[in-house]
């Protein structure tokens, strides 16, 4: 390919008016490029023109560019009737309907309009790039350009690589990307791609969660929200997403990917798509809305007896340092015990990584009727998660529920569950995170970055796994696969080899 997007003659083809062609219009312009602009329905290319227009002029008033500028962008963008006029373009990006029959015809009578070396990109999200170019006579021309929605405040573009794409192509993709003031990661063509297949965690351990009864969805919510510091719970993202969108996009990964267990899907999500309960835009998901805005079940109210005696388990000294600093705070009248085992009336506090409380009780010989498990993994300021066994006397869930509640932050008491929330759904999103790179689906720095950008997420994955200690992560899904059986859980090999020496996640291997 030998496109020159620095040449004064180059101009960059959009076929797609919607809300995705006309951010990927806008950016263009702005950037400085000359955009012709088509949609099968006339009407729509002139709306998009005046709305672009209209958001560009907007930024001018917000001193993010001056008015000058704004004119001379507007300037840039030419509406044109059909594929014909996109003969002298070197760039087409398409947005049109998330149809691979749409899409290859359109590619094919493209190829019939513009030059040899034009690059066609598709802006696809779920479809594979070497399917939509496989009907081309040059499919080497062919990539994927996935931008997020909307187009100018998610700055991230995922260039994607089809079986048969030309380097070149992908190459000249990430220059004018960049210049277009975006992130562009390069990835392999895969189901997903990069964004949509790292989240996918986020979303299926969530619903095992609630499937396998251990918690309701405010409660996975609030602790990935206050503890893991996510900025909104897999099941309000679900209600905001809509659930008609996201069931079928479960589904349809979990078949791409030939029944992959980590991509199972819940039949939760079936049965809320039966029913009409897609969130928002309903008025009820996982959530019921009034006037639009979310009604939250309120909390259990906290009990407020302290226990008298607490022993804390000392198999993770990390762990336990973590819990007696908390609880150095709470004041007289609980006696934190330094024997080796608990008295006989002592609360027992026990610090699981991947195993369940009942499994810890048993490892460690003590009272199950008087344990509780603690998730330490995550932060213990703002809420800390609380596990009981089937056994747990409600006095020893209702005191150790106080005594945390006493330290000022918010208390999740949830069922009897290998790895807790947090340390599970986390777990998880980094061990998907460790399969991408390990597949060379793309590079570490980009998988972090994309994510991140993608998906909001606090950090990338493999940061997230650092953050944890990747010895940790490999620990909670090891007795997560040994408790359950569940192949989901197995561990990346990517991340083994990193926990096995010491290294952090982002460490490539020798042949990247």
């Amino acid at each position: 390919m030998t496109i020159n997007i620095d040449d004064p003659a180059f101009v960059l083809g959009v076929v797609g008016a919607g809300a995705m062609g006309r951010g990927i219009a806008q950016i263009a312009v702005a950037g400085g490029f000359r955009v012709k602009m088509t949609d099968a329905k006339p009407e729509a290319s002139r709306e998009a023109s005046t709305f672009i227009a209209r958001m560009l002029r907007r930024r001018a008033e917000k001193g993010q560019s001056s008015a000058d500028e704004a004119e001379a962008a507007i300037a840039r963008i030419e509406i044109v009737d059909g594929l014909a006029e996109l003969a002298a373009t070197g760039i087409v990006v398409e947005a049109v309907l998330e149809d691979l029959e749409t899409k290859q015809a359109l590619f094919a009578e493209l190829e019939g309009c513009v030059s040899d070396e034009c690059i066609l990109a598709s802006n696809t999200s779920s479809l594979m790039i070497t399917d939509i170019a496989a009907k081309c006579a040059r499919p080497g021309r062919v990539a994927g350009a996935h931008f997020f929605n909307p187009v100018p405040l998610m700055k991230l573009v995922e260039v994607v690589d089809g079986e048969l794409s030309d380097r070149a192509a992908g190459d000249t993709l990430m220059a004018l990307f960049a210049r277009m003031g975006h992130r562009a990661v390069r990835v392999k063509d895969s189901p997903g791609f990069l964004v949509n297949h790292a989240g996918r965690a986020y979303s299926t351990e969530a619903l095992a969660i609630l499937a396998e009864g251990v918690a309701q969805p405010a409660d996975v919510d609030r602790v990935m929200r206050e503890a893991a510091a996510f900025p909104m719970g897999p099941f309000e993202l679900f209600d905001l997403t809509a659930l008609d969108v996201t069931h079928r996009s479960l589904e349809s990964s979990f078949r791409q990917y030939y029944g992959e267990p980590r991509f199972r899907p819940s039949p939760e999500t079936a049965r809320r798509f039966a029913a009409g309960l897609w969130g928002r835009k309903t008025g009820a998901g996982f959530y019921r809305y009034e006037e639009g805005r979310m009604v939250e079940p309120p909390e259990e109210p906290v009990p407020t007896t302290l226990p008298r005696n607490v022993w804390v388990s000392a198999v993770d000294p990390g762990a336990r340092a973590k819990i007696l600093a908390l609880l150095g705070g709470v004041g007289a009248g609980v006696t934190i015990e330094d024997g080796a085992e608990p008295s006989d009336d002592a609360l027992i506090l026990v610090t699981p990584l991947g195993n369940d409380a009942t499994t810890a009780a048993i490892d460690e010989g003590v009272d199950a009727g008087r344990t509780v498990a603690v998730d330490t993994v995550v932060d213990l300021e703002h809420r800390i998660t609380l596990m009981t066994t089937p056994a747990t006397r409600p006095s020893a869930r209702e005191g150790a529920s106080a005594l945390f509640a006493a330290t000022g932050a918010k208390v999740t008491v949830i069922g009897d569950s290998p790895g807790f929330i947090a340390q599970r759904m986390l777990a998880s999103m980094v061990n998907i995170a460790c399969a991408i790179a390990q597949a060379r689906i793309s590079v570490p720095d980009d998988i972090d970055e994309a994510v991140r950008i993608g998906r909001g997420y606090p950090k990338g994955p493999l940061s997230l796994g650092d953050d944890l200690g990747p010895g940790t992560v490999l620990a909670i899904l090891e007795n997560m696969v040994r408790m359950t059986g569940d192949p989901r859980y197995r561990p990346s090999p990517w991340l083994r080899r990193r926990a096995q020496l010491g290294v952090s996640l982002m460490t490539p291997d020798f042949a990247d």
